[in-house]
């Protein structure tokens, strides 16, 4: 009602508002307060909009009080207290609605009529009214402004401490993965003492009832014939070892032992003897043997005597000895009677010449006793090497009768063995287990009476005819092919598509099996931001590939290329979506299509290429879909000469998607959604890529050994631990390795001064020039630099190395970070630590990736942290190491197969190279560091010795190469052997 009767004032003052001619006085007046009620209605429909969220009753209330006090400001001063006390009296009930209409009337009335008496007697001042408004309105508008800033910075405060608190939960998850991690290896290890404790009392069940239970020829027995022969084999080379140690102890006694050592040479020779005749059953002629033997015990008696020369020599000292303690005594009475010509006090005269006699005897006593020591020294050192002599003679010894016994052992083996040989190779050619040209070079090596084909024969005596077949035809394979024809199928190679370690690992390896004589090809998707500059020769084929997708087929050019000397296809699509031409490799929202049907295609190359490999290798989830695609597709098409290996270089990626997306590349969606095969552990209708591999691969690797045991708990399997589990034969983990061509101090174009384990002045060099370049202090030389290269997500220990900047400082260090985050708050809280040390004389943040300045860091840094939560293998502590920084890690994934704690008295000193911590923990890791800083400041030679020594340790590709090797040519060898069953 009030606001009703307000709106018919207001209406009744526009009206006279708007008459052409002089309006009477109350019109005026009218007009008057209209205006003002028209300037108080704007200023509360501002307070309106700013406090709209308050209750209905407190807005009219301050809406109410709003006007009045605008009222205020339309009326004169001797008024104003009025409209205040006026003001001041309005009350609005709540509960009470005929009650607030009634009040809100009178209130409009009564503010009507004095505001008209007001402008009719004050007219005048009306201007000075018009700037006391503006003024409340600008003191109003300023408190606003003061309130709006006050919840801007409490906004402010709000947000950083929930960004506090992400990083606090984020720490706290790791920690909790880390301790669940722990207790899984802890429960690992009890299954498998259980499983060998069960194992232990099943083989003594057996044992007990041998006698009526089991066939003398089934697999089991002669398994355990197998093993109790080895069993005994073993007990005899253990009491061998223990007499050989023995022999070893009773060497360095003293003479009285000769004769012992005598007896003892006798019963060894007894026992080589019995081991011969036992490993030569079928041996009918051993009069050869008998002679060398005989010629042997002539050898023994020879060393005898130069023993008994020995000891003849050793009884010259011993004389020797009795003389000195014979001049001792002299001495000794010469002294007494000196003691007693001073005490009886000889004249002078005789007491001089008597003194002059004693110390003349005394100087030749002296010196029979130097000639006497020089003579002993001289017999000890010939007894020493007599010694030596009789080391070596035994070790000669040793060689020969080993050397004489495979010797024996060949030319011995009747003319049956090698007949039982060529019968065997025959009937496999005859039922069509192996070929003309196989069966052609084993019957060769048979004539011949190669040790390898014998060695063959006695490996696999025990085992099926599947395994003696691969046995017998790796033989063939090694005589027969220069080298296998290798496939990597990868979304990364380095140096052009890089994103991780996968693309270090397709052109590493690929290189090391290349160097090794092998044909490998490399099979990668055509990205638009790819460093086109660092590939050779590239062109497009003539040639467009069709592959299968979504119902249809899509065309596909072909590129080809060079990089780092190996031959590479580039597979460029042309699907509408544009699949690789997105500005980046990938966190796109469709990577399972992209992938998909970059595997479908580079599977479809092959097939249409007429390739014949014998290993396709495919990395990561991203390439998983070709194990699937290879058995499910094109096997049935005779694409089927290869073997699949697929190694996961991070269990935490594993490819999932809708079961319904497989379809998309032609797989069976109904088929594969199994839990056998690919479907997901977390829900039914999702599928799991990396699964798929696991299952359809023949050959399946992770980057390290550990890691390979971590992965298959709970926590580290992410779920496959159980498919792990059940492809454990086809399993196993190698450790990955470096480039050392681009990674080598003493080649690289990226550091200062280049520098070599045997010349370390060019690292020191380095280090003063990183400090220069990153404005570092140089006061002292001597001040430790610990580096530090990653990405800063947790798997990496984000708390660990914002701990170790501080703990750096606090030992009388410096420190270099370099590296950045795809987590925004991680990357938050590092850009502030940043700014806080941007003046520092010892710290620096670097929180970009540089691969130049990368270089200059590992040459420059003293020590290098990587405190991994888990680390699958990790690279930059063989880098750090090659650069002769020593690492500072926990003990996870690789990092425990490629860092060894230098206080580790467990580990041989040859392989002590850097500092380990376990618990991913602050204490952990500032112990570690405590140690390496006392070892820098406290022995420096110490310290440049096991840089040294870090700087010569191996961490190339050749070996992990041999190892892929080996296993590649036993899975070929495997699938011939079956293909001819």
């Amino acid at each position: 009602m009030a606001s009703v009767a307000s709106y018919l004032v207001l209406g009744r003052g526009f009206s006279c508002a708007k008459t052409p001619t002089r309006p009477p006085i109350a019109c005026l007046r009218l007009s008057r307060a209209v205006s003002c009620k028209m300037r108080n209605r704007h200023l509360s429909s501002q307070q309106k909009r700013q406090q709209f969220k308050r209750a209905p009753t407190e807005r009219l209330s301050l809406n109410m009080n709003a006007q009045s006090h605008d009222n205020i400001g339309c009326e004169p001063e001797e008024a104003s207290s009025a409209g205040v006390s006026h003001s001041s009296q309005i009350t609005i009930p709540s509960n009470d609605a005929e009650s607030d209409s009634n009040s809100e009337t009178d209130v409009a009335v009564s503010s009507f009529e004095e505001t008209n008496m007001v402008i009719e007697n004050n007219d005048e001042q009306e201007h000075p009214s018009i700037h006391l408004e503006d003024l409340i309105a600008t003191i109003r508008n300023a408190e606003k402004i003061e309130e709006l800033e006050k919840i801007l910075s409490e906004k402010e405060a709000l947000q950083a401490e929930i960004n506090n608190l992400e990083m606090k939960l984020a720490e706290t998850d790791a920690r909790i993965k880390v301790a669940a991690q722990e207790k899984i290896n802890a429960e690992l290890l009890e299954n498998q003492l259980e499983k060998l404790k069960t194992e232990i009392s099943s083989r003594n069940s057996i044992e007990e009832g041998k006698h009526g239970t089991l066939d003398d020829e089934s697999p089991l027995v002669l398994e355990l014939n197998d093993l109790r022969k080895e069993n005994a084999l073993l007990k005899d080379d253990i009491q061998m070892l223990k007499l050989k140690l023995a022999d070893v102890s009773k060497t360095e006694e003293r003479l009285p032992l000769l004769e012992k050592r005598h007896s003892l040479l006798e019963a060894s020779l007894m026992e080589l003897q019995s081991q011969l005749s036992n490993a030569q059953d079928d041996v009918s002629r051993l009069a050869s043997l008998r002679y060398e033997c005989k010629a042997l015990l002539d050898k023994v008696e020879n060393l005898q005597a130069l023993f008994n020369d020995a000891s003849r020599v050793m009884d010259q000292p011993s004389l020797g000895l009795q003389q000195y303690h014979e001049l001792q005594k002299k001495v000794d009475k010469i002294e007494a009677l000196v003691t007693e010509a001073t005490v009886s006090k000889f004249p002078s005269e005789n007491f001089h010449h008597y003194d002059e006699t004693l110390r003349e005897k005394i100087e030749l006593l002296e010196k029979q006793l130097w000639e006497s020591d020089q003579e002993m020294h001289s017999q000890i050192q010939l007894f020493q090497e007599s010694v030596r002599e009789f080391h070596d003679a035994l070790e000669r010894l040793k060689e020969e009768i080993k050397k004489r016994s495979q010797e024996l052992s060949l030319e011995n083996l009747p003319q049956e063995f090698w007949s039982r040989l060529l019968l065997i190779i025959d009937g496999w050619l005859l039922e069509k287990k192996i070929s003309v040209n196989d069966a052609k070079l084993l019957r060769e090596m048979t004539w011949k009476k190669d040790a390898q084909i014998r060695d063959a024969y006695l490996a696999s005596r025990s085992k099926s005819e599947h395994e003696k077949l691969a046995t017998f035809l790796k033989l063939t394979y090694s005589r027969t092919s220069p080298g296998m024809h290798i496939i990597h199928i990868a979304a990364e190679m380095a140096p052009v598509a890089k994103v991780g370690g996968l693309g270090d690992v397709i052109s590493g390896l690929g290189k090391a099996l290349q160097r090794k004589g092998h044909l490998v090809e490399i099979v990668l998707p055509k990205y638009d931001c790819m460093q086109y500059d660092l590939i050779t020769d590239m062109k497009a084929l003539d040639v467009v590939v069709e592959s299968y997708f979504d119902g249809q087929l899509f065309r596909n050019k072909i590129w080809v290329g060079i990089i780092e000397g190996l031959p590479v296809y580039f597979i460029e699509p042309h699907h509408p979506a544009k699949f690789f031409w997105r500005g980046k490799y990938y966190g796109e929202y469709d990577d399972f299509k992209r992938f998909s049907f970059f595997s479908r295609a580079a599977v479809e190359l092959l097939y249409q290429a007429g390739k014949k490999p014998d290993i396709i290798h495919c990395h990561d989830w991203q390439t998983a879909f070709v194990a699937p695609l290879y058995w499910d597709i094109y096997a049935a098409k005779g694409f089927n000469s290869a073997r699949i290996c697929f190694t996961c270089h991070n269990f935490e990626y594993q490819g999932t998607a809708p079961a319904s997306e497989l379809a998309s590349c032609g797989l069976d969606v109904h088929q594969l959604n199994r839990p056998d095969r690919m479907r997901d552990h977390s829900a039914d209708d999702k599928v799991n890529t990396v699964k798929g591999a696991i299952v359809f691969s023949n050959i399946v690797t992770t980057v390290s050994p550990t890691y390979s045991q971590e992965v298959r708990t709970v926590e580290g399997g992410r779920g496959l631990h159980e498919t792990l589990k059940s492809h454990s034969k086809k399993f196993i983990g190698i450790l990955n390795g470096i480039d050392t061509d681009a990674w080598n101090p003493s080649t690289d174009n990226y550091i200062s001064v280049q520098y070599s384990a045997d010349d370390l002045q060019g690292k020191a060099e380095n280090k003063d020039a990183i400090r220069k370049c990153l404005k570092l202090s140089g006061s002292e030389g001597s001040q430790p630099l610990v580096g530090c290269i990653t990405r800063l997500v947790p798997q990496k220990g984000v708390h660990l190395i914002r701990h170790a900047i501080y703990c750096a400082l606090e030992l009388g260090g410096q420190f270099v970070l370099l590296g950045s985050s795809p987590v925004p708050h991680i990357q938050r809280e590092f850009e502030d630590i940043a700014n806080h040390f941007q003046s520092h004389s010892h710290v620096r943040l670097l929180l970009k990736y540089d691969d130049a300045l990368s270089h200059l860091i590992y040459a420059a840094s003293d020590m290098f942290i990587i405190p991994s939560m888990f680390e699958p293998c990790g690279l930059t502590q063989m880098i750090a190491m090659r650069y002769g920084s020593v690492p500072i890690v926990r003990k996870t994934g690789g990092l425990n197969d490629s860092v060894f704690d230098v206080d580790d008295n467990t580990i041989p000193e040859q392989y002590q190279n850097g500092f380990t911590f376990v618990a991913p923990d602050e204490q952990g890791l500032s112990s570690a560091m405590e140690r390496a800083f006392q070892h820098y400041i406290r022995s420096p030679e110490s310290w440049q010795q096991l840089v040294q020594k870090d700087m010569r340790l191996d961490f190339s590709w050749d070996s992990s190469a041999s190892q892929y090797e080996e296993l590649y040519e036993r899975s070929v060898a495997r699938a011939r052997a079956a293909a001819r069953v």
